[in-house]
């Protein structure tokens, strides 16, 4: 028998986007645990300073444990822009501002997969856009909904 959870849970249990069951090839990312909590865990990846806060509904993970999944991230308005750079801001904490290259699209889930130092699954939030709007090698920057998600994948 499975239990549904109380409304109170439910209301806090943010649905984020959904992660299509293909990942593309890069997009799926692994680190380190910094922190685990019930609600999130700071995740360091190797070889960058980046210590990114993310939304977390697993089991509470051990310092310095080795964990695999996708990043997950709803976006305001996303803009191509013309020239830039790669970057997740902040360094430390949770993502606020992402910019990168589009390296996969899934129109039908409507979920764009970015590459910005560590790639994530984007979905559009803006009604005037959708994901098949932009092009693959696009560079494109947005504002992140708080509420980024790690999602746990072998790896």
């Amino acid at each position: 028998m499975t239990e549904t959870p109380s409304p109170a849970v439910q209301d806090k249990q943010d649905p984020g986007p959904s992660t299509p069951a293909a990942a593309p090839e890069g997009a799926v990312v692994s680190g380190a645990v910094e922190s685990c909590g019930l609600e999130h865990l700071v995740l360091k990846l190797p070889g960058t300073n980046y210590r990114l806060k993310l939304a977390w509904s697993g089991a509470a993970l051990a310092e310095r444990a080795r964990v695999s999944g996708v990043i997950t991230a709803r976006a305001r308005r996303i803009d191509v822009v013309p020239a830039g750079g790669r970057f997740v801001e902040p360094v430390f904490g949770r993502p606020r501002r992402v910019q990168g290259r589009v390296i996969a699209v899934d129109a039908d889930a409507n979920v764009v997969w970015v590459k910005a130092g560590p790639a994530l699954c984007v979905t559009p939030t803006d009604p005037r856009q959708k994901a098949s709007d932009f092009a693959v090698g696009a560079l494109i920057s947005f504002d992140v909904e708080a509420g980024a998600r790690l999602t746990p994948m072998g790896g």
